[in-house]
């Protein structure tokens, strides 16, 4: 009786001319336009500087910076007003004034300081785009030293400051003092490619919307044009019903898996340091837990728009608070106690787990057993929520 059901829902599948093409053109453009859209990093800061001084340890200054991939000198304008202008209108976002005598005080060892003024409209890039200069402003002070190591000692750190005067402060005592290196290892991700940390994420989001949304809008639809109706009247059990209709979608999820495995390959040259094995493995159990939420959604909805407003107001929260985008730690206590509630956290844990740090069963064991946990309570809530009634 099953192999029927499942030949069915293949067939009404492959009748529709649109499902089969979303189901694979949509994981071709996720995963061709979001690792380079949905990517945090701060680049192409439009910076003015007012360089006071026209010395040649200014202009080294404005040279050093306008060589950084993280910003771009839009302007050197006269005067601070005049930079000031540029961000209120928007071209540019931060400013750099180096002071007059900026050269003269730095050789005659006194401490010249250089104010940064951030626009913090926008708070994360105002913040991290002043970090950045301030690194690369502190330096260029060490060159400075390594240049004159009789005279030059320390430069301090900086302080980032809206439109007041906070400066950074660069320091001759004449004097030499020990130095601290410091030597940084990036683990795991050498490269620090945004792109490494993303994919494994956005593989989980596909799977949620594809193996999520599909079932949902399925029993719905059968629903509305009565053809449920001659399910309803046969002997097929609740269990072997659900059954059917969960099989088609664990079989498209898992071919949608590997096609996100092939594009990060091909075009970003990603793989996994773990096996595939393990991830196929979780993989199942999840397609397990999002078609099983996907169907209590269609069983308590009368009509496909309720079905489509109640599935998205769920998947919008499932993945903001998945550590998607945003780490789990960085949330508040308690919205970390609401996000261990949610499967899709501990599926990104393990892919990123599995890509990043080749991460084996054994290390993501706990998080099977609540994926699983997961499994089992949505697809028996699924199981009893089905009625066999008009």
């Amino acid at each position: 009786m099953i192999k029927f059901l499942i030949e069915k829902e293949f067939k009404q599948m492959l009748r529709n001319p649109f499902l089969p093409r979303l189901i694979l053109i949509f994981p071709c453009m996720i995963m061709i336009l979001m690792p380079w859209a949905a990517n945090l990093e701060i680049n192409n800061i439009n910076l003015n500087i007012v360089d006071n001084d026209h010395s040649v340890l200014s202009r080294r200054l404005t040279d050093k910076i306008g060589a950084s991939t993280y910003f771009r000198t839009i302007d050197l304008p006269d005067s601070y007003k005049e930079a000031l202008q540029a961000i209120e209108v928007g071209t540019a976002d931060i400013i750099l004034e180096i002071p007059r005598d900026f050269e003269k005080d730095w050789v005659n060892g006194r401490s010249p300081h250089l104010l940064i003024a951030a626009n913090a409209v926008n708070g994360t890039k105002g913040g991290l785009g002043s970090v950045y200069l301030s690194s690369i402003i502190n330096d260029y002070t060490r060159e400075l030293q390594t240049e004159s190591p009789a005279r030059v000692s320390k430069a301090t750190s900086s302080e980032y400051t809206e439109q007041t005067e906070s400066p950074l402060r660069i320091v001759n005592t004449g004097r030499m003092l020990p130095k601290v290196d410091i030597t940084t290892h990036n683990l795991f991700n050498p490269h620090l490619n945004y792109k490494l940390f993303m994919v494994p994420a956005l593989m989980v989001m596909l799977l949620t919307m594809i193996c999520g949304f599909l079932p949902a809008l399925n029993i719905v639809g059968e629903k509305e044009v009565g053809t449920i109706e001659q399910i309803n009247v046969t002997p097929v059990s609740k269990f072997t019903f659900i059954l059917a209709k969960l099989i088609p979608y664990w079989l498209i999820g898992i071919i949608v898996l590997t096609l996100c495995f092939l594009l990060a390959w091909l075009l970003y040259g990603i793989l996994p340091v773990g096996d595939f094995i393990t991830i196929y493995l979780f993989a199942v159990v999840f397609i397990f837990v999002v078609s099983g939420l996907g169907l209590v959604i269609s069983n308590h909805s009368a009509t496909l728009q309720q079905a489509m407003f109640v599935m998205w107001f769920f998947m919008l929260i499932l993945i903001l608070m998945s550590g998607l985008f945003t780490p789990i730690h960085s949330m508040p206590n308690w919205a970390q106690q609401i996000a261990s509630f949610n499967p899709l956290k501990y599926f990104v844990e393990v892919m990123r787990t599995i890509y990043l740090r080749g991460g084996g069963f054994s290390d993501l064991f706990s998080r099977l057993g609540v994926l699983f946990a997961f499994a089992v309570f949505f697809n028996l809530w699924a199981v009893r929520s089905y009625k066999k009634s008009n």
